[in-house]
Order: structure tokens, then C-alpha cells, then sequence
């Protein structure tokens, strides 16, 4: 079981992450925190695998509250959910060492693969803020060495494959993706672990920002 720790101030927001996730048969929520310093006392207690946070919350917010616990409970895998989907703060959740960073209009089948991919030790970022990460770090500097490795990395890849990482740079799902160009999200979930390979990327988003700087998608 997946031992899941639900943080945000309020309530109702609480209970229906937890009947979401409490449908699956993987996972177990432990605990819940209404603010970032419950969730870090409660993370380390409870023998948390995977910790949501919220990031706009009173006494601790959760961007504070993720450093926190990469200081004090590392094995804790942490995924940012909130409302808020300005480029600073899924960076800073990125590079503060989140698993991923989860919007709270995401159906409820993202919100229970985020918790498990996270949970295997993988990154997650909705597709909804993909685009807003790869916008801001595809305009800063050092574009013009950034696109001339991209190009050269996707060579490799065949004309198909350069279809499906252009979807990627644009931030699309499996199932969009499969729908833009008449594939079954299965076929499309196959060509992105291909293509992932090919390029080395060790998830969707360093392939989205590859996609961008070799002059693919949007």
C-alpha cells in the first residue's frame, strides 16, 4: 500500500482528495495536515510514502513546508497541489525537489497516477503545467547551444517519434496527443517511453523542454 498524506487548509478540499484516493485499491491516506508544519510532524510519524501539499496555506505554506522535509525526511516523496499555476511556483517546487506538481482541477485518475508514479520514485507534472515550465526555461539564456544539442539529439529519433516529442513540448497528455494525431493513448504511452530512451531523458518534462529548444510543438 501507498501511505499518502493529504495537506491543505481547507476541509472540504481534504475529503474529497482522500475519497479520490481512498477508492483506490493501492493506496492508504494515513494522515491529513491543515498547514505545511503538520505535514512535516505528520510525515515523519506516520511513515509517509507520499506527501500532497498545498502551496497558499497559514502557518507553513507547502513550497516552505517541501524544503522542510527534504531536510528532515528524504525518503518522503512530495507532490505539489494547488490552484496556482504561475511558472515561479512550479519551478520552485521543481527544483526544490518535489516529485511533481499536480493542479487541483486534474481529474481524479491524474490525481491517483501522480501519487503512484511519485511513489515508484518517478517524476510527475500535469500536463496543464508543463507548458508553463517549459516557456519560462526555454526563454533563458544559452537558447542557441541549447538548440543546437536538441537537434542534434533528435536525429536519432524517426519522423513519427519527432511527431509524438513535438505533442510533448506543446504540454499534451497521452489520450490529447493520441487524439491530435489518430492514436490510441496506449500507442502514444509506447512511443513516449521510446522516446524517452532514445533521447535519455528520465521523464516527459526534460523531453517537452528538448522538444522546445530543437524548434518542435508550439
Amino acid at each position: 500500500m501507498i501511505r499518502v498524506l493529504v495537506t491543505d487548509d481547507e476541509p472540504l478540499i481534504r475529503a474529497g482528495i482522500r475519497m479520490i484516493l481512498s477508492s483506490a485499491d493501492d493506496i492508504d491516506v494515513v494522515a491529513e495536515a491543515a498547514n505545511g508544519r503538520e505535514a512535516v510532524e505528520l510525515a515523519r510519524s506516520q511513515h509517509v510514502d507520499v506527501a500532497l501539499l498545498d502551496i497558499q496555506m497559514p502557518v507553513m505554506d507547502g513550497l516552505t513546508a517541501l524544503a522542510e522535509l527534504r531536510r528532515t525526511a528524504p525518503g518522503v516523496r512530495v507532490l505539489i497541489l494547488t490552484t496556482f499555476g504561475e511558472q515561479q511556483n512550479v519551478l520552485r517546487a521543481l527544483t526544490g525537489g518535489s516529485a511533481g506538481f499536480l493542479l487541483k482541477d486534474s481529474a481524479p485518475a491524474e490525481l491517483m497516477g501522480a501519487v503512484r508514479a511519485a511513489a515508484a520514485g518517478q517524476a510527475y507534472l500535469s500536463p496543464g503545467a508543463t507548458r508553463h515550465v517549459v516557456d519560462s526555461l526555454a526563454s533563458g539564456g544559452g537558447a542557441a547551444h541549447r538548440a543546437e544539442q536538441a537537434h542534434r539529439r533528435v536525429e536519432k529519433l524517426t519522423d513519427r517519434e519527432r511527431d509524438v516529442l513535438a505533442l510533448l513540448g506543446e504540454g499534451l497528455s497521452n489520450a490529447d496527443a493520441g487524439r491530435r494525431i489518430h492514436m490510441s493513448e496506449a500507442t502514444v504511452k509506447t512511443y513516449v517511453s521510446r522516446i524517452l530512451a532514445k533521447l535519455e531523458c528520465e521523464n516527459r518534462v526534460q523531453a517537452a523542454l528538448l522538444a522546445r529548444d530543437a524548434g518542435l510543438g508550439a
